[in-house]
């Protein structure tokens, strides 16, 4: 198990910013940093920290990506046709963990992460365990049926936390998902504003 997602919620406090929109984070209660000097004074950051703030942000949003995977992704969005932006959001929205999150089949992105790495998942009738697989619109996700009934899945499935966003359809008889168009940054439901324009900003320099 990863540092990061048994300290999932330091990411909020060091950010000071609740990214998933979840009651529980402890942002609603303490908007300090972590560690002995999370309350001193915070200085006004500079364009480079702003930048930095925001990669750190979307990166920490998707879970446990590395900054080598994080900074895979940027360089295809700068290859594709368009808003480099717009792809890099597009391009991590169509990574398995992400759609099984968005799907509500389970509670958060580290849980979707570990859910897919556990076998519970198949991708167009193929059991797939790889969380940064990248979807293509049409494939059709599927929870295993064996895998259906355990009490997360089913938890998550009836929170009224999240909701489910338009560009994908879920079928919760059969338990799948799948990706009817590529969304645009305005078509995500972050919790907080994110500025993927400061990630290119800050990779461009």
């Amino acid at each position: 198990m990863s540092k990061r997602i048994r300290a999932k919620y330091k990411i909020d406090r060091r950010l000071g910013e609740n990214i998933w929109g979840r009651p529980k984070s402890p942002v609603n209660k303490r908007e300090y940093g972590p560690g002995q000097h999370g309350q001193r004074r915070r200085s006004k950051p500079s364009d480079f920290g702003i930048q930095l703030r925001a990669k750190q942000k979307l990166k920490g949003y998707y879970g446990n990506i590395t900054e080598k995977q994080f900074k895979g992704i940027y360089n295809e969005a700068v290859r594709l046709k368009g808003d480099t932006s717009e792809n890099l959001v597009g391009l991590l929205e169509r990574r398995l963990d992400a759609a099984v999150y968005r799907a509500k089949f389970v509670p958060t992105v580290f849980a979707a992460r570990q859910f897919i790495n556990h076998g519970h998942v198949k991708v167009n009738g193929r059991r797939t365990n790889i969380p940064s697989y990248r979807l293509k619109v049409g494939d059709v996700v599927e929870v295993k049926e064996k895998s259906r009934e355990i009490p997360m899945v089913l938890e998550a499935g009836q929170s009224p936390e999240r909701d489910v966003p338009d560009y994908v359809d879920v079928d919760y008889k059969k338990m799948t998902v799948s990706m009817n168009r590529i969304p645009a940054l305005g078509d995500v439901p972050y919790a907080v504003q994110m500025e993927p324009n400061l990630v290119v900003e800050f990779y461009s320099r």
